[in-house]
């Protein structure tokens, strides 16, 4: 069999060649079975019946609407973690930045004229000027400690900073990651007074669209910094530029510039460069090329993000996948269709996220046609196919 994959945006050539012989890549194939891409923005899209699978090549999916795609019974893919070292260095690239002032004192030297004996006496007194201060001792709040906070974290508790960690959705698993000496706060409210710098990797929704805000900006002290490389929406520009102009704040570092932001010349815009190294895109698309091929061809689900996880070993070449309401009476309706075409189930799963069931299911005889409009027609069922 042959799969149609339609790229949205410029994938890692790594990545795509992962992909077998059995793989056609285009930018404008019009029935994909799946679609690979990294920030377009998908929502006013028009899915055609074929499109099967979405993976994103990164970690973010605000770009996508998930739940639209759910009710089509197509898994979203992205790749945690695979940026996660790129988004660490831009981090400590932030602090440094912010610290010693890096980005005024650049363009000041930019603006010297004279010969070199008056720019040496510009660039001493620029020194006086631009003095700051370094990171060990000092305090760092990481809200969001997923693959790219723990990462985060760690590193400053290797550069002897103190590190406090937010984070209400912190996993045992996730826990063993992190270094002992992190700290970990009850309250966002907490942190805040006690840092000296904060630095934000979470996802964009409506639980986080505006944690640093006005209302709660006030807590931190004059000399301290913000981050925001993780999205836009997350800390409000506004206020955290209001609290910059005034001296309230130090310096704000966000990778989500506007035209507030620019206008006020303690904070350090950069162009969404997050994960924007050769080895993160690498390794995203790698990832994400990977979870869609097992996907397509075992339907076997890992890292979706409106989709349960399910991993089956093949006990047979004939194998049903099915997504479904979450509702009950649904496994038994599937296995009475399978029983009714004399199908011997060989191995059987069946896991749920939300409102989303998936069920695969491997039995020793070929999969009809009829058989799978018989499972299609099941109420409730959004997706039935054979892999």
């Amino acid at each position: 069999m042959t799969y149609q994959i339609l790229t949205l945006n410029n994938i890692s050539q790594v990545g795509l060649d992962k992909l077998s012989d059995d793989y056609r890549v285009s930018d404008d194939t019009s029935d994909p079975d799946a679609i690979l891409l990294r920030s377009y923005k998908m929502h006013d899209m028009k899915f055609p019946a074929s499109l099967k699978a979405v993976g994103r090549a990164g970690a973010g999916v605000n770009n996508i609407p998930i739940d639209k795609l759910a009710a089509m019974g197509i898994p979203v893919f992205n790749a945690p973690g695979a940026n996660a070292n790129a988004v660490k260095e831009l981090v400590l690239a932030g602090m440094l930045m912010s610290c010693r002032n890096l980005s005024n004192a650049w363009g000041y030297t930019q603006e010297l004229q004279g010969d070199d004996a008056e720019l040496a006496k510009l660039v001493e007194a620029g020194k006086k000027k631009f003095a700051g201060f370094e990171l060990p001792g000092r305090t760092v709040g990481v809200v969001g400690l997923g693959a790219i906070g723990r990462l985060v974290a760690n590193m400053c508790i290797e550069l002897d900073m103190n590190v406090i960690g937010f984070d209400p959705a912190l996993t045992v698993e996730g826990a063993w990651q992190l270094s002992s000496r992190v700290t970990r706060a009850q309250t966002l409210d907490e942190m805040l007074p006690q840092v000296d710098f904060i630095t934000f990797h979470v996802p964009l929704f409506d639980a986080t669209r505006g944690m640093l805000s006005a209302a709660n900006i006030g807590k931190m002290h004059s000399g301290a910094t913000v981050l925001n490389l993780a999205r836009g929406g997350i800390v409000d520009d506004d206020a955290v530029c209001q609290a910059v102009d005034s001296g309230d704040l130090h310096t704000y570092v966000t990778d989500f510039p506007n035209n507030r932001t620019m206008q006020s010349p303690r904070v350090i815009g950069l162009p969404h460069l997050g994960a924007s190294t050769v080895e993160a895109e690498d390794n995203c698309a790698i990832m994400v090329a990977d979870q869609v091929m097992d996907f397509l061809e075992n339907g076997n689900i890992v890292n979706s993000v409106n989709f349960p996880q399910v991993s089956m070993g093949r006990g047979s070449e004939h194998r049903l996948i099915v997504a479904n309401a979450n509702v009950p009476n649904m496994v038994g309706q599937i296995s009475t269709a399978m029983a009714s075409a004399k199908l011997n189930i060989h191995d059987m799963i069946n896991q749920s996220r939300g409102d989303i069931a998936y069920t695969v299911v491997d039995v020793d005889s070929p999969l009809t046609e009829a058989v799978l409009e018989a499972v299609r027609n099941i109420d409730g069922v959004m997706m039935a196919r054979s892999v």
